[in-house]
């Protein structure tokens, strides 16, 4: 009998398979399980959701499907860790192979438009997974800029972009609601002829200002930007949402 799919159906039982520390707070997970079967294929850079328990409530933290294989049913989801401060930091730090927990999705990929003439992708560590999705699938002689927030030098990753693609570290050590290092390396970078594809994902104050520099002093079209955040600083998840519902344009 074949699970139930779609919008409400029982999250996955996966089991811990392996933990892969990419920087000293970056983790990847490898999950597999029998639910993993039906696991729908080419969804990197979409999101599931982890059903966990904190402070006697059961909670949902969204993550990035990093990448699965379907032939071996493994899927690799990436944690950034920053010590207690949330329920699924928490548990991944804790995490050990065996360990098994409840996962729901997956929902909907965002990446860049493909057939775009140049490309800015922009995030910080929370949106590294998601952004190293949108660089392996860009088209070889792709052009553009890659610019990523980190704590530190130590948190660089390795990302083969193409030839044509620039891209950036930002050191930033604490993220703060009225200081944008990444903005003010994006404004640095000088805009390509032709129509862009821009992909803006991290903090939510940072992400903001973002979009209204592109939209408001670039002019760049609301449908070639692509901008969310994916945490606020000082709010839990669904806190977030709440802010983040409210933001519209």
């Amino acid at each position: 009998m074949a699970r139930p799919s779609g919008k409400g159906a029982p999250p996955r039982q996966l089991e811990v398979a392996e933990i892969i520390d990419l920087t000293p707070h970056m983790r990847r997970i490898r999950f597999s399980g029998d639910d993993l079967a039906d696991f729908p294929h080419d969804q990197e850079s979409g999101y599931v959701k982890f059903v966990l328990q904190h402070e006697g409530e059961t909670v949902r933290r969204t993550y990035t499907v990093r990448s699965f294989d379907p032939q071996r049913q493994l899927l690799d989801v990436d944690f950034v860790l920053h010590g207690d401060a949330g329920p699924a930091s928490r548990w991944a730090a804790q995490a050990k192979p065996g360990d098994r927990v409840p996962v729901g999705g997956p929902g909907p990929k965002k990446l860049v438009d493909f057939s775009a003439d140049w490309f800015l992708i922009a995030g910080d560590m929370t949106a590294l997974p998601a952004i190293s999705v949108n660089i392996e699938q860009l088209p070889a002689d792709a052009r553009g800029y890659v610019a990523i927030e980190i704590s530190d030098e130590q948190e660089k990753q390795d990302l083969p972009v193409p030839e044509g693609i620039e891209l950036h570290w930002v050191i930033n050590p604490e993220a703060r609601q009225d200081h944008f290092p990444l903005l003010e390396k994006v404004k640095q970078f000088e805009f390509l002829r032709g129509r862009p594809s821009i992909w803006v994902a991290g903090e939510f104050h940072t992400s903001r200002a973002l979009r209204h520099y592109l939209k408001l002093e670039r002019c760049v079209a609301r449908c070639d930007i692509y901008a969310s955040s994916y945490w606020h600083i000082g709010l839990s998840e669904d806190r977030h949402k709440v802010a983040k519902a409210a933001d519209k344009d």
